[in-house]
């Protein structure tokens, strides 16, 4: 009992470091061959790119086969805290443990050739061999999806879902890619000049992976959700809908990449003069071009955001199978709607009377003590979140200094949810620390999310205190940690067969999951685009990252448990 709680926890986050590994090894691969040009002798590309691209690609591999290998044992924990003991020939037997022990394999196998290719980065006979393998490894994972358990058009599902899964792996791993580019060219002068290059060069192969991407995803979706209702009624479908909303944002930025290489080209075109052609940001650049590092920070933000969400689907089963267990579009719209906050809460003793019918797995009811404790504090935190929005707008303003303050909030919240979140564990309940902390996983995540708020807030106020004298990377905390609060969010909780109401409970949650990474890359733009001077762009992006903390708080206020 003591792991299988956290068990389907850590399945989902081994999920997403995955598909982000899969996506460095994969996009590894494209990048050395379509964006460097490995083996053209005028590719003009420096020679430590190639070298650069073999580490991030055999970094990839390893984390891909570490979440792998702990996937594999988290499910044989899980099978052994069902059965009582682990049969451990019949798990062997089982498609997920054959595949997924293959794909462990290639992925060692392909950390080993990335090395390999790293002692002579120019040999175009080991980047195809490297090539190989990875393909192997994406042809692997065809047996690790739903499409292996449907009846109708398996092989033709499974292919689509792994040329899905490449698509996006070439798209991600090409802006990790760019990213480690950019952080080496600030310490190397060939590869600051060729970086513009880079992203210029990437342009059309990311389009490219997108309209692939796309059309794949619409098939799948089209197979596996089948319907309106299926899309925000169940938890598989309004994960689908929380991708595309990601997909949308992340459009967005490509899109300001794919202008600034075309500005870039334009730009080269039109000076002879190499003294000109500086590191983004230097203001001899054209100014979207001197953005672009910054934008791609913050794809990669939503990027990995995608990715996690896809590994939790899953876990899910797909919304055109469980027709009778999926919510109605109004029920989901209820949710939302404008009511008023609940500020009495009710007693504790009668809170742990009801626990028993609340947590039954037969004949289960939630008792009016439990509904109302859980709305105060959904609500309650809300009027902290939208308290904290409205001082956050005040500090944009002259001479409104004091105001900056605001996250001192975050600070109380977080003694607010330590006493009042899983009241029935401790402090205030019989339930020891431990044992509900490792023996649940909604306790646990409940708990993270309390140590996120104590965290944002002292870090928070550190920076806006100390203003523009604080420097380096304590500054975009707040963001990573943002990030992270959405990422717990998103794969809040979700059950493969939860009852209606837990899915409409955790509609919220996915809503509140969203704007976290949106508040997450507003304030990394905030803070980024302030060194390029660029202060309109960085007032609006932080502009925008309060607006998605106040739209989390009205979610927070106007929550109210179904009684469904």
């Amino acid at each position: 009992m003591f792991l299988q709680g956290i068990a389907n926890f850590i399945d989902a986050l081994m999920g997403g470091f995955q598909l982000v590994g899969l996506a460095m090894l994969v996009g590894g691969i494209v990048w050395a061959m379509s964006v460097l040009r490995v083996g053209v002798a005028e590719s003009s590309s420096p020679a430590g790119t190639l070298r650069l691209a073999a580490r991030v690609l055999r970094w990839g591999a390893l984390l891909l086969a570490g979440a792998q290998a702990l996937k594999i044992i988290t499910k044989g924990l899980v099978l052994m805290a069902t059965l009582g003991t682990l049969p451990l020939a019949d798990y062997a037997a089982t498609v997920q443990f054959e595949a997924g022990g293959l794909r462990l394999l290639l992925a060692l196998a392909a950390a080993a050739a990335a090395g390999w290719i790293a002692a002579s980065p120019q040999s175009l006979l080991r980047w195809r061999i490297g090539g190989a393998i990875a393909a192997a490894v994406v042809i692997s994972g065809g047996w690790l999806v739903h499409a292996v358990g449907r009846f109708e058009e398996r092989a033709l599902l499974m292919q689509l879902t792994v040329l899905h899964q490449l698509a996006a792996a070439v798209w991600v791993g090409g802006v990790v890619q760019l990213l480690a580019l950019w952080r080496e060219s600030r310490h190397d002068c060939a590869l600051r000049e060729f970086w513009p290059e880079a992203v210029a060069r990437f342009s059309p192969v990311g389009m490219v992976s997108v309209v692939v991407l796309v059309v794949t995803g619409v098939v799948l979706a089209n197979n596996y959700v089948g319907s309106w209702q299926g899309l925000f009624g169940t938890g598989y479908g309004s994960l689908v809908a929380a991708k595309v909303v990601l997909l949308a944002v992340t459009l967005g930025f490509a899109a300001l990449n794919f202008s600034a290489g075309r500005a870039w080209r334009r730009y080269r075109g039109t000076t002879s003069d190499s003294s000109k052609r500086q590191l983004p940001g230097s203001g001899k650049l054209p100014a979207v071009v001197a953005r672009v590092p910054y934008y791609i920070e913050a794809e990669s933000f939503l990027l990995v955001a995608v990715l996690f969400v896809a590994a939790s689907l899953s876990s899910l089963p797909p919304a055109i199978d469980i027709p009778r267990s999926s919510a109605q579009l109004s029920e989901v719209l209820a949710m939302f709607e404008p009511k008023l906050p609940s500020l009495v809460t009710p007693s504790h003793t009668n809170l742990l009377a009801g626990e028993a019918e609340r947590l039954a797995i037969v004949g289960r009811v939630a008792s009016k003590a439990a509904t109302d404790w859980s709305d105060y504090n959904h609500n309650i935190a809300g009027l902290f979140l939208v308290g904290m929005g409205a001082f956050a707008l005040l500090s944009f303003l002259p001479r409104m200094a004091w105001a900056r303050y605001w996250p001192l909030g975050f600070v109380m919240l977080g003694v607010f949810l330590f006493f009042r979140s899983d009241a029935e564990t401790w402090p205030l309940g019989p339930i020891g620390f431990w044992e509900s902390t490792f023996g649940n996983g909604e306790v646990l995540q409940h708990r993270l999310a309390t140590l996120l708020c104590f965290a944002l807030g002292v870090v928070e106020l550190r920076i806006r205190k100390a203003g523009r004298r604080e420097s380096g990377d304590p500054r975009y905390a707040f963001a990573v940690l943002c990030a992270l609060g959405g990422l717990l969010l998103v794969t809040h909780a979700h059950t493969p067969f939860e009852l209606k109401t837990d899915y409409l409970i955790q509609s919220t949650h996915l809503v509140m999951g969203l704007l976290a990474t949106m508040m997450a890359v507003g304030r990394w733009l905030e803070l980024r685009l302030a060194e390029v001077e660029s202060p309109g762009w960085s007032r609006a992006a932080g502009l925008f990252s309060v607006g998605a903390m106040l739209c989390i708080g009205l979610v927070l206020v106007f929550y109210k448990e179904p009684l469904v």
